[in-house]
């Protein structure tokens, strides 16, 4: 367990640092544990990540060195690049769709789950997680979507009298989105359902029952009162995931659709990037676009943060 020690009055910046050194050495067996993760986790996420935003003021093909540009990528992209402003717009789509949205349904769920016996507790919540840590629920989705008379789907409406031909619902560009949308739903309940999961249970009975001797007399009332003050830190965590996924969602409709998808009907910024730097290997023009992507969750965030801030104190 992590030892603390409180400092005594205000500090300058020598002070806490030397707190800081203090508390490390104290607690050195935590962060030896800590060591491996955060050393492969700076190599291979931080690095890269700040290794590429300088790139987006550059033109590099991955052969030549980089050549600065300056904001010649930024004019292209805003101004010249026509399937960036569809993929913005496909992003913007699925920001909404399945970033409050599901934030609100993993709540309504992991609430709901808490309420039953502890072990369908464990099962259900086994049940909604499992489609986001498996690669083969796109082939299950490839199967109930296929465009012939042998998709689950498709088999279904005809036999109902409701279509007289298979739909191509995975080419189809009126169909393309909301059949991405739906199955990004399907698979949203990963950690940050968990946590939500996580935060039912940690809150502490007796605060219900001094509610009731206070005066709430429902469910709803211990909801807004009780329960949701109780959750701050895992509906923050929740927030910052659920956003995080929202944005750079784009594996979904790559494994569904393809890249690109038809009409570019479920492009999204994040499968520009994509296609500028794993297939084109224009390295430069890739990195502005997952700069504005970073400056967008990045002030998404920042909106969360202010949002659900009252609820950490």
């Amino acid at each position: 367990m992590a030892k603390k020690t409180k400092p005594v009055g205000p500090m300058n910046k020598q002070g806490k640092f030397a707190y800081t050194m203090h508390m490390i050495r104290m607690n050195k067996g935590c962060y030896g544990l800590l060591a491996p993760f955060m050393i492969l986790f700076i190599i291979f996420t931080l690095l890269p990540v700040f290794m590429s935003l300088p790139l987006g003021f550059t033109s590099f093909n991955m052969i030549q060195t980089p050549k600065f540009i300056g904001l010649s990528n930024f004019y292209t992209l805003f101004l010249n690049d026509d399937v960036f402003m569809i993929a913005v717009k496909n992003t913007l789509v699925f920001a909404i769709f399945t970033g409050p949205f599901s934030y609100i349904l993993a709540f309504i769920i992991a609430w709901l789950i808490n309420e039953m016996h502890p072990f369908l507790k464990t099962f259900f919540t086994f049940v909604f997680y499992a489609p986001s840590m498996t690669t083969s629920v796109y082939v299950v989705w490839q199967l109930i979507l296929s465009g012939d008379a042998y998709g689950f789907l498709n088999a279904e409406l005809m036999d109902m009298g409701i279509f007289n031909e298979p739909v191509q619902f995975l080419t189809d560009k009126n169909y393309i989105l909301a059949v991405v949308i739906i199955v990004q739903l399907w698979i949203s309940m990963g950690a940050g359902f968990l946590a939500i999961r996580a935060g039912f249970q940690n809150i502490d009975k007796s605060m219900y029952e001094a509610g009731a001797i206070e005066g709430i007399k429902n469910r709803w009332q211990e909801l807004f009162t009780i329960t949701i003050p109780s959750m701050g830190p895992q509906l923050l965590f929740a927030a910052v995931m659920q956003i995080s996924t929202s944005f750079t969602v784009g594996y979904v409709g790559q494994q569904l659709v393809g890249l690109p998808s038809t009409d570019y009907a479920a492009h999204t910024i994040m499968n520009h990037a994509t296609d500028y730097g794993n297939i084109r290997y224009e390295m430069g023009y890739a990195g502005a676009i997952c700069f504005v992507l970073f400056a967008a969750m990045l002030l998404a965030n920042k909106g969360v943060n202010w949002l659900l801030g009252k609820y950490l104190d």
